[in-house]
């Protein structure tokens, strides 16, 4: 049987690209790579996912994009964090701090 992964909680993904463009900046697929690598493959970003949030977080000024060529030489949107996603990012962390420990309190789970 193959595992499941978890669905992303809404706003979660919000969170997960501004902490991966604050590591430098990147196309879409190296983002939803970076993610999956990193969350050692139990969070993917598929792209009908991906590409609404990437419009949403430029569209509320936290990311801006520039096209380039990506590593395989294909044109590609590289998407990086401006000042007001950075701002963003240390408020998404501290609301998902609380929300995580909350949950944690429900299901039992200690923080130590």
């Amino acid at each position: 049987m193959k595992k499941s992964r978890p669905d992303l909680l809404h706003g979660t993904l919000d969170l997960l690209i501004l902490q991966t463009l604050e590591q430098g900046q990147l196309h879409g697929w190296a983002i939803s790579k970076y993610i999956r690598q990193i969350s050692e493959d139990v969070l993917e970003v598929n792209q009908g996912s991906l590409y609404p949030a990437l419009y949403r977080l430029e569209g509320r000024d936290w990311i801006e994009a520039e096209w380039g060529i990506s590593p395989s030489g294909r044109r590609a949107k590289f998407y990086h964090l401006l000042p007001a996603g950075r701002k963003q990012l240390v408020l998404e962390g501290e609301h998902w701090q609380e929300f995580s420990k909350a949950v944690n309190r429900v299901l039992g789970i200690s923080e130590g």
